[in-house]
């Protein structure tokens, strides 16, 4: 029985502490943001507050909103707009996920889904929330994108899922070439995304 005991305490001993990301949480209210270029009602472009010198950029045209982090190249700042199929817009709080050293690697935001009934109006009943982890750019490599999805509604603890595929998935998760998906249960409320990269 101790032999037992003394190879088990071993083990753990071998396999030392578990290393995990930190989160910092930053606000993005629009009041924060500073308009890069605007179209009334039709297109606005704006640079956000982010984690240390990795800034935000948000999007939004017709009604729909996009969200990039960290230091993207010019394709990606340009041409990149991943959304969500129905109106949308997002949160404002921005939980970001810290590596050891400081380096941020990925970050996870809000969205909330404004669904249509069979008339094609937007009911308050049927909003969706969804939580879309996103992979920070680095300036070895200028890439952020979306790199999953957690619905916000039909899963019991989805931030902890949130933070596990930001963890897990979004550090190496290849912008343009990996299909960013849904983890977990997907309830019909959780639309299906809409995203635009640069090839």
């Amino acid at each position: 029985m101790n032999g037992k005991v003394a190879v088990v305490a071993l083990v753990l001993l071998s396999a030392g502490p578990v290393t995990v990301n930190e989160s910092v949480y930053i606000d993005i209210g629009r009041d924060k943001c500073k308009t890069i270029e605007e179209e009334e009602g039709m297109y606005v472009l704006m640079t956000c507050p982010g984690h240390a010198d990795y800034p935000v950029r948000f999007k939004e045209a017709d009604i729909r909103q996009s969200v990039s982090f960290g230091h993207l190249n010019q394709r990606y700042a340009d041409d990149a707009f991943e959304s969500f199929i129905p109106f949308n817009h997002t949160g404002t709080t921005v939980e970001w996920r810290i590596a050891r050293g400081g380096t941020p690697v990925a970050t996870i935001l809000r969205w909330f889904i404004e669904n249509a009934d069979a008339s094609g109006a937007s009911v308050p009943a049927l909003q969706g929330q969804v939580l879309v982890v996103s992979k920070v750019a680095q300036k070895d490599d200028g890439k952020g994108c979306v790199a999953g999805y957690v619905d916000a509604l039909a899963n019991p603890d989805p931030n902890a899922l949130a933070r596990k595929i930001a963890d897990e998935v979004a550090p190496t998760f290849r912008c343009g070439i990996d299909k960013a998906s849904y983890h977990g249960t997907r309830g019909d409320k959780a639309a299906e995304p809409n995203n635009q990269l640069p090839e």
